[in-house]
């Protein structure tokens, strides 16, 4: 048994649809089994106390503080992030009280600024994907006229500098895709640990084909900002050729999302924003596939693990293809995207096939199956 300090700068016990969120509430829940776990984290609910009753938190501070602490970040030459997700009180509370712990755990990059210079123990960092080069696609796919491009470009760069930085600092690093893996330097491949995403089930098929489908799904955090850019691309360049086949097309949106963009996005006849939903299972019938058109990526993408649990076929973009062998069907470009959505929705053999791809795929990438991993992690 050991005694674990996990740091996220983000409210595990939230309930938030999101990725990240979801997947340090159960590597939390992992580690309490065999030890003693104490939570840290940052929260916005000023006004909700009641529900904060999971471990240690600490209030993020207001808007004005948190451009100070980004203009501080760039001083010091650390991702911009950094200011963003940061706390003095955490801070100060992590030095203190470090050395009562065998192992401090930080869960994705931005939490790595809590390290502690006079900690003695374990450390073990949760990257997840490598962020820096998910930036730089970020970049490459904003207009020029866009000032988010140019600060996307210097994040990715400070990004990069951190990462390099964090493999030495670090004793054991987990990634989540194996061709992350790949583009790390050989000389810290030894503390690398590979924990790719999972669900917690395989839900019940909700594929019947019929030719009288007519949705297509899309599952994803709208404040991230490569599921918004992949959500307008869909819904501005795809849909307006699409509907000349599928007249009664609903793209369904389920996720996080400003309001403004719900608004805008809602204009749309054929769009459905269905909005964060606990109960995604009454939204999959009558679909004809779930997407993941993001052209900007890295690592492995929780939404195609989503459509998959419910046996849905699958089509991406390559670059978030590239984690799922043949198990789904990747297009080029918005032509080819439609030429394989419309292949779907008429083709029964063809739509079954990767149905039974999806649920042969999903099977594999459970929680229970690949949670224990995190007790070698941790075994030192």
């Amino acid at each position: 048994m050991k005694k674990i300090l996990f740091i996220t700068t983000r409210n595990p016990y939230s309930g938030r649809y999101s990725g990240d969120v979801i997947r340090a509430l159960k590597v939390i829940k992992y580690l309490k089994k065999k030890n003693v776990v104490d939570v840290i984290y940052l929260t916005k609910k000023r006004n909700d106390k009641k529900k904060l009753n999971g471990g240690k938190f600490f209030f993020a501070p207001n808007l004005f503080l948190k451009i100070i602490y980004c203009l501080y970040s760039l001083i010091k030459i650390n991702p911009i992030q950094f200011g963003f997700f940061y706390s003095a009180k955490m801070k100060d509370f992590i030095e203190q009280n470090s050395d009562r712990y065998d192992l401090l755990f930080f869960h994705h990059i931005r939490s790595s600024q809590y390290l502690t210079s006079n900690f003695k123990g374990k450390l073990i960092l949760e990257m997840g994907d490598l962020y820096s080069k998910n930036y730089y696609q970020t970049y490459k796919n904003l207009n020029f006229l866009n000032p988010l491009k140019y600060i996307y470009l210097l994040e990715s760069i400070l990004v990069k500098r951190k990462e390099t930085e964090l493999f030495s600092k670090f004793d054991r690093i987990i990634l989540y895709s194996k061709n992350e893996i790949k583009k790390v330097s050989n000389k810290f491949k030894k503390k690398i640990y590979f924990i790719t995403e999972s669900i917690n089930k395989v839900n019940k098929d909700k594929f019947i084909f019929s030719k009288n489908n007519n949705k297509i799904l899309f599952i994803g955090n709208l404040h991230y900002l490569p599921n918004i850019l992949a959500c307008k691309e869909f819904i501005y360049n795809v849909i307006p050729r699409l509907v000349k086949f599928l007249p009664n097309l609903k793209f369904c949106i389920i996720g996080n999302i400003k309001r403004i963009d719900k608004f805008i996005l809602s204009f749309n006849k054929n769009v459905k924003i269905l909005g964060e939903q606990k109960n995604i299972e009454r939204y999959m019938g009558n679909s004809i596939c779930g997407i993941s058109n993001l052209k900007v990526a890295s690592g492995v993408q929780g939404k195609i693990l989503t459509y998959m649990s419910f046996a849905l076929p699958v089509i991406c973009s390559r670059q978030t293809a590239a984690n799922f062998d043949k198990s789904v069907i990747h297009y080029n470009g918005n032509e080819d995207l439609i030429k394989k959505i419309l292949l779907l929705k008429n083709n029964k053999k063809i739509s079954l096939n990767y149905s039974i791809k999806s649920k042969k795929m999903v099977k594999k990438l459970t929680w229970k199956k690949l949670s224990p991993n995190y007790s070698k992690v941790i075994k030192f």
